[in-house]
């Protein structure tokens, strides 16, 4: 075995779960291997809205997306990420959503995360394209950023490459990770190249089901399809940061643990096209001037993930555009682009899948939607527990 294919560490999946690894590793000065199948990333890293969203995790989970906050923050100082600093905003569109965001922020207060109430006035003035029938109030968090979704990760692989010598393996894909006899872990790979590493951890998302077919379609595991659009571009800072309406108010783990929660959940209509299709209204705009809107949610059991169609449903997109219309007087509703993303989510309580096998091979996917905010956060603190330090 040639000593350039032995690794301290190898990951294997090359989205945001997967690299974020690979950085605290290096941080730790170990050798890594970083390896996908695709050319590049295609999956749910790369289709989202690039968020860093802390504030709409619950309790555990928003510790992680702050830590994950300040590792941004500290990359981008040195290399260009596209993080953008200019927080997050909550729109509050009726009395309940208002009551959750004023709970939401005394929740805050006590745990020392920086929230600010708006009144409308406050919301309208940073931004004026806001209609004025819908924005009660607004709940702004000036730590949080935004990213480009469909450049971070690349840029993140640069500058591990540069920053730390990160071993890049693209268009290699793994069939089979097993001990091998000098007690290394051994990965085969479907070209015949094998890699051998003292710890390997596996963090590839959907396509988790290619390497352990058996452990994916477990009950615990569920796939979820997400649909969102993009919209012409508008004059640049029309919507700077985060934008977040009622719906997300509704929806987002955070807001379960204030007091008005559950009564206010009860109450919805259950057969209402926002919990059909689970959506809820978010603007995300990007340097360019275009605008991401969305998203939805449709599940299947990752043992029957074929079960959701990879047709993009218009009636979603359309619905999208409608209830976008009465937040925001955008110039142009012209939808660009749309596309669906698929990824995999836990029902653990912990909101993660996680298994070692074998000792040393370490098994983290199905993180959900908290890939973007949660994945550097819980990358720190896994190789914290699988180095013992």
């Amino acid at each position: 075995m040639d000593s350039d294919n032995k690794y301290d560490l190898m990951v294997v999946g090359a989205g945001v779960l997967g690299t974020f690894h690979a950085y605290e590793a290096l941080r730790r000065g170990k050798r890594v291997l970083l390896v996908d199948k695709n050319s590049q990333p295609v999956g749910a890293t790369v289709r989202n809205f690039g968020q860093v969203v802390p504030s709409g995790m619950d309790t555990a989970w928003q510790r992680l997306g702050r830590d994950s906050l300040d590792i941004y923050k500290s990359i981008q100082a040195e290399f260009d990420l596209s993080v953008r600093h200019e927080g997050s905003i909550y729109l509050a569109s009726d009395a309940e959503e208002v009551a959750l965001i004023e709970e939401l922020h005394a929740i805050n207060r006590r745990d020392g995360y920086q929230s600010q109430l708006w009144t409308r006035q406050q919301c309208q003035s940073r931004y004026p394209l806001l209609a004025d029938a819908y924005c009660r109030a607004g709940l702004f968090f000036p730590d949080e950023v935004s990213v480009d979704p469909r450049k971070m990760v690349l840029r993140l692989h640069d500058y591990l490459r540069e920053q730390f010598g990160l071993t890049l393996a693209m268009s290699t894909c793994v069939r089979r990770l097993d001990r091998s006899s000098s007690d290394r872990v051994t990965a085969h790979c479907t070209d015949g190249r094998t890699f051998q590493c003292e710890k390997a951890i596996v963090c590839s998302g959907v396509e988790f089901g290619l390497l352990f077919p058996e452990l994916f379609q477990s009950d615990e595991i569920e796939t979820v399809k997400l649909q969102m659009v993009m919209l012409a571009a508008q004059s640049p800072g029309a919507l700077p940061g985060n934008v977040l309406t009622g719906q997300s108010i509704r929806r987002y783990e955070s807001f379960a643990a204030c007091p008005s929660y559950r009564g206010i959940k009860e109450r919805e209509d259950p057969d209402s096209l926002w919990r059909k299709w689970g959506v809820h209204i978010l603007f995300k705009q990007e340097v360019d001037g275009h605008i991401i809107l969305g998203d939805s949610h449709e599940y299947a059991p990752a043992s029957r993930a074929d079960e959701l169609s990879f047709d993009l449903q218009m009636p979603i997109n359309r619905f999208f555009v409608s209830q976008a219309q009465q937040i925001m007087g955008l110039a142009n509703w012209t939808i660009e682009r749309a596309w669906a993303g698929m990824y995999c989510q836990s029902k653990h309580p912990s909101g993660i899948f996680q298994r070692t096998l074998d000792d040393d091979i370490h098994v983290a996917t199905a993180i959900g939607g908290k890939g973007m905010t949660g994945s550097a956060g819980f990358a720190k603190q896994h190789l914290k527990e699988i180095y013992g330090d």
